[in-house]
């Protein structure tokens, strides 16, 4: 029996790009019926990004599986129309556009919470509904700098770089996600009809990022410390860091608890620095970072990755590759817990490929729940949707979509 617990909620999903779809991903993941609404022709953006064969890539197959895909103009009356229509039957809107877009297309929550005052209205925007800056557009990367993070990424010597995903939009995604499960679990909860201010959930993309900053604020008010890029390492902690191995490789270790310092000295023969006043606690071994790596690094790269880690395992000392997308498919903790599943796609290609694609976070029993379906094709469900939901004939249906 498949443990679906968002079954029987209904999602219209108006995002584009990441971190609306997200938000839509995760809820569906958890089997609420999420429908997607895309540009007629062109659809979501997302589906030409990082596209290398056929005509959908795999990032809009990753972020919008378990949904269904139904095209309407939302800058006819007609479109609007149908999306109040759809309204009526859904528990959550969700959307990512500007602040302001919804009501001027007449959709804003006033006019939402007439068709359904039962409606969870979640909305992602760079910087929020409110304040001074929530009329500025803006994408993750920038929320990303906004938001205190990209300050800390990357080498002291260089400018600031990226992280490899859009990280800003995914964090938002699943804050928007919660959320959501919160009004409806408040809705749930409550005799009464829940007020709309507390049915609208407002992430901002900026704050996200915030969020995650650890004492980033904290510690600049009260020791006056602005934090500084580390490389590799983390502020304040260590030893912990990549190291190269002899084969070309590095590694991951992490041997920062006091106890698992003395472990780990002794493991890369270096009972002299296990003994050192200095580097007793984490304080003493920060100010020496510079000595520990260097000796740690001097050790691993003696070894291949797979001597290192195993000689580091048996000690119990935290450590792990670094994998790459090819290591991932074929990892055996991954498959044993069913995060890679593999679904039929086009690739541009004579015949469907096989492609893994990533499980569902977090675990509910001990699998990953099986995913219903990638990413749909542009406008797969809307005869579906529009005629099952809302009745409408295909004359109809054909009326709309000419």
């Amino acid at each position: 029996m498949e443990i679906r617990p968002l079954a029987g909620v209904r999602v219209l999903e108006l995002g584009n790009y990441i971190a609306a779809p997200t938000a839509g991903r995760i809820l569906g993941d958890f089997g609420a019926e999420v429908i997607k609404v895309e540009r007629p022709k062109t659809g979501d953006e997302l589906r030409n990004w990082r596209l290398y064969g056929g005509d959908t890539s795999m990032l809009y197959r990753t972020v919008n599986r378990n949904k269904k895909s139904i095209t309407l103009d939302l800058r006819t009356d007609a479109g609007r129309a149908v999306v109040l229509d759809l309204i009526r039957h859904c528990d959550v809107l969700l959307e990512n556009f500007r602040p302001g877009m919804l009501e001027k297309w007449g959709l804003g929550p006033e006019v939402l919470d007439e068709v359904n005052p039962d409606l969870v209205i979640t909305r992602i925007s760079a910087y929020g509904q409110t304040g001074p800056l929530s009329q500025r557009p803006g994408f993750a990367a920038v929320a990303e700098a906004v938001g205190g993070l990209r300050e800390l990424v990357g080498d002291p010597d260089r400018p600031p770089v990226r992280v490899g995903v859009s990280i800003g939009d995914s964090i938002a995604g699943i804050y928007a996600a919660f959320g959501t499960v919160l009004a409806l679990f408040q809705r749930r909860g409550s005799e009464q009809r829940i007020p709309l201010p507390q049915r609208i959930i407002d992430v901002a993309l900026n704050e996200s990022i915030l969020s995650v900053m650890e004492s980033l604020v904290p510690d600049y008010e009260a020791y006056g410390i602005n934090r500084q890029r580390v490389g590799g390492r983390m502020e304040g902690i260590a030893p912990s860091n990549a190291y190269p191995c002899s084969d070309g490789t590095s590694i991951i270790i992490g041997g920062n608890g006091d106890a698992i310092f003395q472990r780990y000295m002794q493991v890369i023969d270096r009972p002299d620095l296990a003994a050192d006043p200095e580097l007793q606690d984490n304080a003493g071994r920060w100010r020496h970072r510079d000595r520990l790596d260097a000796a740690i690094g001097e050790w691993t790269v003696r070894h291949t990755r797979e001597e290192a880690l195993a000689i580091l395992e048996q000690a119990g000392i935290p450590c792990g590759p670094i994998y790459t997308a090819a290591d991932i498919v074929v990892d055996e903790q991954y498959r044993a817990r069913n995060m890679i599943q593999h679904f039929p796609v086009d690739v541009g290609a004579d015949e469907p490929k096989q492609v893994a694609f990533t499980g569902i976070v977090p675990v509910i029993g001990e699998h990953s729940l099986p995913i219903r379906n990638v990413g749909p094709d542009l406008g797969e469900h809307t005869r579906e949707v529009l005629s099952e939901l809302l009745g409408m004939s295909d004359a109809e249906i054909a009326a709309l979509e000419a």
